[in-house]
């Protein structure tokens, strides 16, 4: 004996496709979208746009005590007073803020810097870093004398970074950041305005 099922309990398969797809792939997208940022858009609106390693070491009178935004590797890691000097070998960095290597050895913008941090939060792996993305406020202190470099270099104090591990060149998978709370509760993500009488 053979059944043959109703017209009307034919399987749904295709309306329940059509009604949960489109809902599925928009959470997808939404909640996706903000976490592929490289760096937080509060930090992002505190940087000055478009400020270089050239444009520091140039002039750094002029941007002293200002938030921006460097790209580089990792080149010297040492501990001193309670904090994390890194020195960083200059990278450009992209629209994302993804620094990359440059076109050419003798790119204007190769360089290095100093970057200073609390230690508290910095992901272990932090020494595995083979590219870092950089938010600080341009310092007047200086690394100790014995440190690598000419001493001449940029000095910035980290409010952000993130960091992208050895696997794949750099380009892999895994990907950390890190921030500074102190600066957290100190810097708005917004201007305050005052509220006219």
């Amino acid at each position: 004996m053979v059944r043959s099922q109703s017209p009307s309990r034919q399987p749904v398969v295709g309306s329940v496709c059509a009604r949960w797809v489109p809902g599925i792939v928009g959470f997808v997208v939404l909640s996706g979208s903000g976490a592929c940022a490289t760096i937080p858009g509060k930090f992002v609106r505190q940087a000055e746009p478009g400020v270089t390693l050239t444009m520091l070491a140039s002039h750094p009178d002029a941007y002293r005590g200002k938030v921006v935004i460097l790209g580089g590797t990792v080149v010297t890691r040492k501990e001193e007073s309670g904090r994390i000097w890194l020195l960083v070998e200059n990278r450009p960095l992209d629209a994302d803020y993804v620094p990359h290597l440059p076109t050419s050895p003798d790119d204007p913008e190769a360089g290095e810097y100093w970057i200073m941090l609390a230690p508290e939060g910095l992901p272990k792996t932090y020494r595995n870093w083979a590219r870092v993305t950089v938010v600080g406020r341009v310092s007047d202190e200086e690394p100790a004398p014995q440190a690598p470099g000419t001493g001449r270099e940029p000095v910035l104090a980290a409010l952000y970074l993130h960091g992208w591990g050895s696997g794949m060149g750099g380009y892999g998978l895994h990907e950390e950041s890190w921030q500074d709370t102190h600066a957290a509760r100190v810097i708005p993500s917004t201007p305050l305005r005052v509220k006219p009488q």
